[in-house]
Protein backbone atom coordinates (compact mmCIF):
# COMPACT_ATOMS: atom_id res chain seq x y z
CA UNK A 1 0.00 0.00 0.00
CA UNK A 2 2.93 2.65 1.08
CA UNK A 3 4.72 0.98 -1.89
CA UNK A 4 2.38 2.58 -4.74
CA UNK A 5 0.72 5.50 -2.57
CA UNK A 6 4.85 6.40 -2.84
CA UNK A 7 4.98 5.44 -6.82
CA UNK A 8 1.72 6.99 -7.35
CA UNK A 9 3.51 10.72 -5.63
CA UNK A 10 7.07 9.96 -7.36
CA UNK A 11 4.61 9.93 -10.84
CA UNK A 12 2.86 13.18 -9.99
CA UNK A 13 5.84 15.14 -9.02
CA UNK A 14 7.63 13.66 -12.33
CA UNK A 15 4.49 15.21 -13.97
CA UNK A 16 4.49 18.33 -12.85
CA UNK A 17 8.03 19.01 -13.42
CA UNK A 18 7.16 17.52 -17.45
CA UNK A 19 4.34 20.10 -17.62
CA UNK A 20 6.99 23.29 -17.61
CA UNK A 21 5.52 26.30 -19.56
CA UNK A 22 6.92 26.15 -23.12
CA UNK A 23 8.50 29.20 -24.30
CA UNK A 24 6.38 31.63 -26.27
CA UNK A 25 7.13 31.34 -30.19
CA UNK A 26 8.98 33.60 -32.19
CA UNK A 27 8.22 35.71 -34.99
CA UNK A 28 9.53 33.41 -38.06
CA UNK A 29 7.79 29.93 -35.92
CA UNK A 30 4.26 32.25 -36.20
CA UNK A 31 4.50 33.05 -39.67
CA UNK A 32 5.42 29.30 -40.52
CA UNK A 33 2.35 28.14 -38.58
CA UNK A 34 0.33 31.35 -40.48
CA UNK A 35 1.50 29.76 -43.77
CA UNK A 36 1.09 26.24 -42.77
CA UNK A 37 -2.88 27.16 -41.82
CA UNK A 38 -2.94 28.84 -44.81
CA UNK A 39 -2.06 25.88 -47.13
CA UNK A 40 -4.45 24.12 -45.32
CA UNK A 41 -7.03 26.01 -45.87
CA UNK A 42 -6.59 25.82 -49.25
CA UNK A 43 -6.43 22.39 -49.51
CA UNK A 44 -9.60 22.02 -48.11
CA UNK A 45 -11.20 24.34 -50.64
CA UNK A 46 -9.19 22.52 -53.30
CA UNK A 47 -10.60 18.51 -51.79
CA UNK A 48 -14.27 20.07 -51.41
CA UNK A 49 -13.89 21.28 -54.97
CA UNK A 50 -13.09 17.94 -56.42
CA UNK A 51 -15.54 16.51 -54.23
CA UNK A 52 -17.70 18.70 -55.66
CA UNK A 53 -17.04 17.76 -59.17
CA UNK A 54 -17.11 14.01 -58.03
CA UNK A 55 -20.84 14.27 -57.52
CA UNK A 56 -22.20 15.86 -60.38
CA UNK A 57 -20.28 13.11 -62.06
CA UNK A 58 -22.13 10.57 -60.44
CA UNK A 59 -25.52 12.04 -60.53
CA UNK A 60 -25.06 13.02 -64.57
CA UNK A 61 -24.36 9.19 -64.56
CA UNK A 62 -26.55 8.17 -62.53
CA UNK A 63 -29.61 10.17 -65.13
CA UNK A 64 -27.81 8.47 -68.16
CA UNK A 65 -27.80 5.57 -67.03
CA UNK A 66 -31.36 5.62 -65.51
CA UNK A 67 -32.46 7.18 -69.09
CA UNK A 68 -31.03 4.04 -70.88
CA UNK A 69 -32.94 1.73 -68.80
CA UNK A 70 -36.11 3.24 -70.10
CA UNK A 71 -36.83 4.80 -66.33
CA UNK A 72 -37.74 8.23 -65.38
CA UNK A 73 -35.32 10.18 -62.81
CA UNK A 74 -36.67 12.39 -59.97
CA UNK A 75 -36.53 15.97 -60.79
CA UNK A 76 -32.86 17.60 -60.89
CA UNK A 77 -32.27 19.36 -57.49
CA UNK A 78 -30.08 22.50 -58.17
CA UNK A 79 -27.34 23.16 -56.27
CA UNK A 80 -24.88 25.03 -55.83
CA UNK A 81 -21.83 25.77 -58.89
CA UNK A 82 -18.37 24.32 -57.85
CA UNK A 83 -16.13 26.92 -57.14
CA UNK A 84 -12.42 26.05 -58.33
CA UNK A 85 -10.01 27.70 -55.16
CA UNK A 86 -7.33 28.06 -57.89
CA UNK A 87 -3.44 27.33 -57.10
CA UNK A 88 -2.72 28.37 -53.54
CA UNK A 89 -1.27 31.97 -52.71
CA UNK A 90 -0.28 32.76 -50.15
CA UNK A 91 0.83 36.40 -48.94
CA UNK A 92 2.41 37.07 -45.62
CA UNK A 93 0.28 39.66 -43.24
CA UNK A 94 2.27 43.06 -43.08
CA UNK A 95 4.51 43.38 -39.73
CA UNK A 96 2.91 45.28 -37.55
CA UNK A 97 5.62 48.06 -35.86
CA UNK A 98 3.28 48.65 -32.85
CA UNK A 99 3.29 46.02 -30.86
CA UNK A 100 7.18 45.41 -31.25
CA UNK A 101 7.99 48.71 -29.47
CA UNK A 102 5.58 47.48 -26.83
CA UNK A 103 7.03 44.04 -26.37
CA UNK A 104 10.64 45.94 -26.32
CA UNK A 105 9.17 48.32 -23.59
CA UNK A 106 7.22 46.33 -21.53
CA UNK A 107 10.47 44.11 -19.64
CA UNK A 108 11.72 47.40 -18.57
CA UNK A 109 8.65 48.13 -16.27
CA UNK A 110 9.06 45.06 -14.08
CA UNK A 111 12.84 45.64 -13.76
CA UNK A 112 12.37 49.45 -12.35
CA UNK A 113 9.26 47.88 -10.22
CA UNK A 114 11.75 45.46 -8.65
CA UNK A 115 14.69 47.93 -7.95
CA UNK A 116 11.85 50.27 -6.55
CA UNK A 117 11.18 47.65 -3.84
CA UNK A 118 15.04 47.09 -3.11
CA UNK A 119 15.85 50.24 -2.51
Amino acid sequence: MIRTLLLSLALVMGAVGVSAKLPALSDEAKAKAAEAAAKTAHGNKVADFQLCKSREKVAERYRADAKKAGKEPGAQVDTPACADPGPFVYTPPAPASAPAATATAAPAAPAAASAAKKG
